[in-house]
C-alpha cells in the first residue's frame, strides 16, 4: 500500500507529516496526519488515533489541539485521518455543511449513493492501522481512540464496538446520543435508511446499554463544555451518563463552565486525554 508524502515538519523532536494514500475501503484519495514522537528512533511506539468533528480535515488536530509537546514526552504516535471521503462528487454531498463531505460520521453507510464510498467505519478500524503498521515505526496491538463531536461519536462507537483493537477511549464534546438528536437522525437516514436497529449500531448510548458485564472496559474520559452551543440540542452528554450509570460502565465525564465547542476548549484539556490514553497504552 503506497503512501504519498505531502509535507513534513520537525516538531518537539518528533515529525509531523501530511499524507495522501489510495483507499480500498473508500474507493478514493484519503488524506491523514501522523505526528511521529523522537522515542520512535529507538522502539514501535503505541498509536492514538484522533477523530475530528464536522467540517475538519486532516489537519485541524495537528495545527489547533496544541497535543505533540505532551505527546512527544510520552511517546504516543499520533494519527488524524480525514473526517471523510472526497474526490467523488455525489448528489447532494455538498448541500449541507453536516452531511457528505466532511461528515462521514465514521460508519458504513448502507444507503446509495453513499454506499459504495462512505465506509469510514472500515477505513478507521481496519485499513488506516494496516496503513500505519506498514509505513511508521508503530506498535498497532497498543492502540488508543479519541475524537471531538462527531469525532467524539466516532471513537465512543468504535472503540466501545471494537474493544479488541482499542485500549484506551475519550472524547471531547461528543454527539452522544445521535439516535435523539438532530445531526444523528439526518446522518443515519441519509447514509443507513429508516431502521431504527441499524442506527442503535452507531449510538454510543444505546451502545453501552447493550454490553454485558464482559464489556465494562476500558474506561472512558469525556470533557464537555458548558459553554457549548450544541451541548442540549446535538450532544446529550447525560444520556450517555445515564446509560454508563444503569450498566456500570466506567465513565468520568467533566463539565467545565465557560468552555465552548471550539478548540481553545480541546487545546486546554488534550493533556490530560493523552495521560489517560498513555496510562492504558504505556503499561
Amino acid at each position: 500500500m503506497s503512501l504519498e508524502t505531502l509535507g513534513e515538519h520537525v516538531s518537539f523532536g518528533g515529525k509531523v507529516g501530511f499524507y495522501r494514500h489510495e483507499s480500498t475501503s473508500t474507493r478514493t484519495p484519503m488524506r491523514l496526519a501522523v505526528f511521529t514522537p523522537p522515542q520512535a528512533r529507538e522502539r514501535p511506539v503505541p498509536v492514538l488515533y484522533y477523530l475530528a468533528g464536522l467540517t475538519c480535515t486532516e489537519e485541524t488536530f495537528m495545527m489547533k489541539a496544541g497535543a505533540q509537546r505532551v505527546a512527544a514526552e510520552l511517546g504516543l504516535m499520533l494519527v488524524a485521518p480525514d473526517t471523510s471521503p472526497r474526490g467523488i462528487e455525489l448528489p447532494g454531498d455538498r448541500e449541507h455543511w453536516d452531511f457528505g463531505v466532511a461528515a462521514g460520521f465514521y460508519l458504513d453507510a448502507t444507503c446509495e449513493p453513499w454506499a459504495a464510498h462512505y465506509r469510514m467505519a472500515t477505513y478507521v478500524v481496519h485499513e488506516l492501522p494496516a496503513l500505519i503498521a506498514g509505513h511508521f515505526p508503530a506498535d498497532c496491538t497498543r492502540a488508543g481512540i479519541f475524537g471531538h463531536s462527531m469525532g467524539g461519536h466516532g471513537a465512543l462507537t468504535l472503540g466501545l464496538t471494537h474493544r479488541d483493537r482499542y485500549r484506551s477511549i475519550s472524547a471531547f464534546a461528543p454527539i452522544a446520543a445521535p439516535m435523539q438528536c438532530p445531526w444523528g437522525v439526518k446522518a443515519f437516514t441519509g447514509y443507513l435508511g429508516e431502521d431504527r436497529a441499524a442506527w442503535a449500531l452507531h449510538d454510543a448510548t444505546e451502545i453501552v446499554r447493550a454490553l454485558g458485564e464482559a464489556g465494562r472496559s476500558p474506561r472512558i474520559l469525556i470533557d464537555q463544555g458548558l459553554a457549548d452551543p450544541f451541548l442540549e440540542r446535538e450532544l446529550k452528554p447525560q444520556l450517555f451518563e445515564a446509560a454508563c450509570d444503569e450498566a456500570g460502565y466506567p465513565l468520568t465525564l467533566r463539565r467545565h463552565a465557560g468552555y465552548d465547542h471550539g478548540y481553545y476548549f480541546i487545546a486546554t484539556f488534550v493533556a490530560d486525554h493523552l495521560r489517560h490514553h498513555a496510562n492504558a497504552l504505556l503499561q
